[in-house]
């Protein structure tokens, strides 16, 4: 196994890690894995590669759009989302059911706070983040997933 293969395998599994904990952009670092075998000269086509930096691309920017029009959806406000990051942030420390109670309980909370209009239209906010988030979460690791199987089948 080459080098430039075994950093191919640690950008896959450091790109599924990163679609689960906030600030390490999973899907474009699965992606490096897939550059790191086309320029190793594995049986990586530029066609694939320019495909796969399109949808990278796209799930970067869903990845931000999804959260806040779910919440919008859901009648909830900026700090219903603001709350939801500051709440998984905060759970990174409390195993993945801490970062998931955390982003709900965030987003709860941070529309709470933001407007006055009471319990059940808080709560109401407070899943549609959650499930914004869920959605969102689900989809890097579904794409970081499919590059990470390429990578390690590209290799074997």
């Amino acid at each position: 196994m080459e080098i430039l293969e075994v950093f191919a395998i640690i950008a896959a599994v450091a790109g599924i890690i990163g679609s689960v904990l906030p600030g390490l952009p999973g899907p474009p670092v699965s992606w490096v894995g897939i550059l790191l075998l086309f320029l190793n000269g594995n049986d990586v086509s530029l066609t694939s590669l320019l495909v796969w930096l399109g949808v990278v691309a796209v799930v970067t920017v869903l990845d931000y759009v999804i959260p806040s029009k779910f919440t919008s959806l859901a009648g909830g406000h900026k700090a219903a989302s603001t709350g939801a990051l500051l709440g998984l942030l905060a759970g990174i420390f409390f195993t993945p059911v801490g970062m998931l109670t955390g982003c709900l309980a965030g987003a709860f909370i941070g529309e709470l706070i933001a407007t006055d209009a009471g319990l059940g239209t808080a709560l109401k906010a407070a899943l549609g983040a959650f499930v914004g988030f869920i959605l969102s979460t689900g989809m890097k690791i579904a794409v970081s997933g499919i590059m990470a199987y390429i990578i390690v089948a590209k290799i074997i």
